[in-house]
C-alpha cells in the first residue's frame, strides 16, 4: 500500500508546492497531468500481468519459468514506456482544442513536454516492482517509493522556487523533480533486488536472456486487458478534469484538489488489490481454491474497513484539507482561493461516499487478476464507467445544472456499478473453481 501511495505522493507534493504559485498554475499541472495519468494507467495496468505469473510459477516451484517471465516483462515495460512517452508528446496539440482556459493551456504545454519523459523510468520501475511483489517481496518497491518522494520534494523546493542559487522554474521545476525522482526509483530497486538473497537469482544474466514469442504473448494477453481496465477508470477521472476545465480555472483547480486526495486513498486500495492478486495467484498455483476464496474475502473486508475510515476523514476535514493546497496569505488570489476551497469541500463529500465502492472494485479487480481473469472484467469496467458513469457526469456536470458536483455524482455511479459487477464476477468464478476441483 505504501509503495502504491508513493506514486500519488509525487503528485501531492507537486500540487501543494505549485498551489503556492496560484490557481492558474495548479490548474495547469492538473491539465498536464491528466495526459500523464492516462499514459501511466496503461503502463501500470500492463505491468500488473507480471505479478500473478511470477506468483503462480513460484508457488509451483518453476523458478526458471518465473525468471523468464520477469525478464520478458521488464523488457516489454521498457518498450511500452518509450511508446507512451511518444504518444503523450504527440497529443500536445489536443490541449488547444479542449475548451480549456487559455492561461492554463499556455502554462500546461511546457510542463507536459517535460513531465512526459518521466513515464519511461516509471514504467520500467513498474516492471521490477510487479516482479518483486510476485515473489511477495513488497518492501523493496516501498523503500524506493518513499525515498523517491523525499528526493522529489527536495528537487521541487529548489527548482520551483529557485533556492540555493538555482533559477526559479515555476511549474516546470516540478516536472524536473518528478523526472529525477523516478530515475532514482529504477536505479534503487535494481540495486536492492540485485543484492537480495532471493531476488538475485532472477536478476542474474539479465543481458543474456533469450526472447520467447510465447512468453511475450502470454504477458501481452494478460497485460493489455489489464491496461485497458485501468485506462477506462483513470480516463473517466481524466474526463472529469476536462469537464471541470470547461467550467473555469477555479472549478478545475478544486477538482484537482479533490481528485488528488481521492487518489491517495485509491492507491492504498490498489495496494490491497495487489495483495489480493499476489495471494490469489499463489493459491491458484497451489490449486487450493477454498483457501483462495477465504483469503480474498478477508482482503475485501479489510478494504471496506479502511474505506470507511477514509470516508469519515473526508467528511470531518472537508473544509480544512483543501486549504493545504493554497497559500492562505495570498492577497492577490484571495477571492479565487476562497471559491476553490468552497467547491473542493463539496466534492470531498461525494468522494467520501464513493470510498467504499472504489475500494471494493479495485480490490476485487486485483483478485480477478490473480485468477488471470482479465477480459470479462475489462468489459464490465467499460460498461460501468463509460456506459453508465460518464453520461451522468456529462449531463449533470454542466454549469447550468450541478456543475462540479454533477461531474462527481457520475463518478459515484460508475464506481458503484463497477464494484457490484466485479464482485459478482469473482463470486461466480471462485465458486466454480471450488465445485470443479
Amino acid at each position: 500500500m505504501l509503495g502504491m501511495v508513493g506514486h500519488t505522493l509525487v503528485g501531492l507534493v507537486d500540487n501543494i508546492m505549485v498551489g503556492q504559485l496560484g490557481t492558474a498554475e495548479l490548474a495547469a499541472v492538473s491539465l498536464g497531468n491528466s495526459f500523464i495519468f492516462i499514459a501511466m494507467s496503461l503502463g501500470i495496468g500492463f505491468s500488473t500481468a507480471i505479478t500473478p505469473l511470477i506468483a503462480e510459477e513460484n508457488a509451483a516451484k518453476k523458478y526458471e519459468e518465473s525468471k523468464s517471465f520477469f525478464k520478458h516483462g521488464v523488457v516489454l515495460c521498457a518498450i511500452l514506456g518509450v511508446l507512451l512517452f511518444l504518444l503523450v508528446i504527440g497529443a500536445r496539440p489536443l490541449l488547444h482544442s479542449m475548451d480549456q482556459p487559455k492561461e492554463v493551456v499556455v502554462l500546461a504545454i511546457p510542463y507536459l513536454e517535460l513531465a512526459a519523459f518521466s513515464l519511461i523510468p516509471l514504467i520500467i520501475f513498474q516492471g521490477f516492482k510487479q516482479f518483486s511483489e510476485g515473489l511477495s517481496l513488497t518492501k523493496a518497491p516501498m523503500y524506493a517509493s518513499v525515498l523517491a518522494n523525499l528526493i522529489n520534494a527536495a528537487l521541487n523546493y529548489v527548482l520551483i522556487f529557485g533556492k540555493f542559487g538555482m533559477p526559479s522554474l515555476g511549474i516546470n521545476g516540478a516536472a524536473y523533480g518528478t523526472i529525477g525522482a523516478r530515475c532514482f526509483m529504477v536505479l534503487f530497486i535494481y540495486v536492492l533486488l540485485k543484492k537480495h538473497k532471493i531476488a538475485k537469482f532472477y536478476m542474474a544474466n539479465f543481458k543474456a536472456f533469450n526472447f520467447s514469442a510465447l512468453k511475450a504473448k502470454k504477458i501481452l494477453n494478460l497485460g493489455m486487458p489489464s491496461a485497458m481496465q485501468m485506462f477506462f477508470e483513470v480516463a473517466i477521472f481524466t474526463a472529469a478534469i476536462w469537464l471541470s476545465g470547461t467550467l473555469g480555472k477555479n472549478p478545475q483547480a478544486a477538482n484537482q484538489i479533490a481528485l488528488n486526495l481521492g487518489s491517495m486513498t485509491f492507491m492504498i486500495a490498489i495496494g490491497l488489490g495487489v495483495t489480493a492478486m499476489i495471494r490469489v495467484g499463489h493459491q491458484k498455483g497451489l490449486k487450493n481454491y477454498v483457501e483462495l476464496r477465504r483469503i480474498a474475502f478477508s482482503i475485501f473486508l479489510l478494504g471496506i474497513l479502511l474505506a470507511v475510515g477514509f470516508a469519515v476523514l473526508f467528511l470531518v476535514f472537508k473544509d480544512e484539507l483543501p486549504k493545504v493546497y493554497l497559500d492562505a496569505n495570498d492577497v492577490t488570489n484571495a477571492i479565487d482561493n476562497k471559491e476553490v476551497i468552497r467547491i473542493a469541500s463539496k466534492l470531498l463529500i461525494i468522494a467520501a461516499i464513493f470510498q467504499i465502492s472504489d475500494s471494493i472494485q479495485v480490490v476485487v479487480l486485483g483478485a480477478l487478476r490473480g485468477l488471470q481473469d482479465v477480459k470479462i472484467p475489462m468489459v464490465l469496467i467499460f460498461i460501468a464507467y463509460w456506459v453508465i458513469g460518464f453520461p451522468i457526469s456529462w449531463c449533470l456536470g454542466k454549469a447550468d445544472v450541478l456543475g462540479s458536483a454533477g461531474i462527481w455524482i457520475g463518478l459515484l455511479f460508475g464506481l458503484t456499478t463497477a464494484a457490484v459487477l466485479l464482485f459478482l464476477r469473482f463470486n461466480y468464478l471462485s465458486k466454480k473453481l471450488i465445485r470443479a476441483y
